[in-house]
């Protein structure tokens, strides 16, 4: 793509599929067109509308610096800044987990499991997408945030404000900022990859996404054992505990849920895609 040559829109997008499709990028054509609408300020509509239109030189250079950053497998989701989730725009940085429509299920779970719930805790918020969405579902209830990043809670607060959420944002890691309180419903999506699996994932996850919300120990289960026994102390009676979790580690999860003793019989629900998603129970009482 040199600069002395007329590009216009469609001729830009045509060569961007292809350059694109040759770095291993599946969507190519599609990623193509938003990085353009990121540089033009169209939508997808208006490119076609204009498709016969040059560039001018300052918009070509930005799209020739987005779209090399993406040639190297950075996550177009860090590029444009933003993500969508459960219908709203999240900001994105390289300090939070790229919110995956996966966990969507998590969002609903917990409303269809807990409608009633007042005061609900969710445990490693990073860009703070659940919360905000529980508090657009549950609109009278306190919720509470936490994580063990300040960086990422910094993404959660700009995002909460940005869409007018009131959520309480408390650093630390797991329980440790909630010492003493207690919740109707408790929601995670904690890190769950085997450590030894790191190194196979995606380039745009394993080099980009933040390795403290990936890694799980050696089985991806770590922080399930220590979440759910302790999570018995800060669940009012009747309080559910929803988890999120990895491919294949519904019956583990369930049975840390049965090994606590104070659980019902856990719940696992799949995402789109046919996969066990996730794991919960409510606190028959307290001990």
């Amino acid at each position: 793509m040199t600069q002395n040559e007329v590009w216009t829109t469609l001729k830009v997008l045509t060569w961007t599929k292809e350059f694109l499709l040759s770095k291993g990028i599946v969507n190519a054509r599609l990623e193509a067109e938003w990085l353009l609408c990121a540089v033009t300020g169209l939508d997808r509509v208006g490119l076609y509308l204009q498709y016969d239109k040059p560039l001018n030189e300052s918009e070509l250079a930005e799209y020739k610096s987005k779209v090399a950053r993406r040639a190297k497998r950075e996550p177009l989701q860090h590029i444009l800044g933003s993500q969508e989730f459960y219908g709203l725009e999240y900001e994105v940085t390289a300090d939070v987990l790229v919110p995956r429509h996966d966990t969507e299920v998590l969002v609903s779970e917990a409303f269809a499991r807990h409608p009633d719930a007042a005061t609900i805790l969710d445990i490693g918020t990073g860009s703070g997408c659940i919360a905000i969405s529980l508090q657009k579902l549950f609109t009278k209830a306190l919720i509470t945030a936490t994580d063990i990043s300040a960086a990422a809670l910094v993404v959660a607060r700009r995002n909460a404000e940005k869409h007018g959420a009131s959520i309480e944002f408390l650093v630390g890691s797991l329980f440790a900022p909630v010492a003493g309180r207690s919740f109707d419903l408790i929601v995670s999506n904690p890190p769950y990859i085997p450590s030894a699996e790191i190194e196979t994932l995606d380039r745009e996850v394993r080099d980009y996404d933040p390795r403290s919300a990936l890694d799980g120990g050696k089985d991806g289960l770590d922080i399930y054992r220590e979440l759910i026994p302790v999570a018995v102390t800060y669940l009012h009676s009747g309080g559910w505990l929803l988890v999120e979790i990895g491919a294949g580690q519904a019956e583990d999860v369930a049975q840390l849920f049965r090994t606590a003793g104070c659980f019902s019989e856990p719940c696992v629900s799949r995402d789109p895609a046919g996969i066990d998603r996730v794991v919960g129970a409510y606190l028959k009482e307290k001990p």
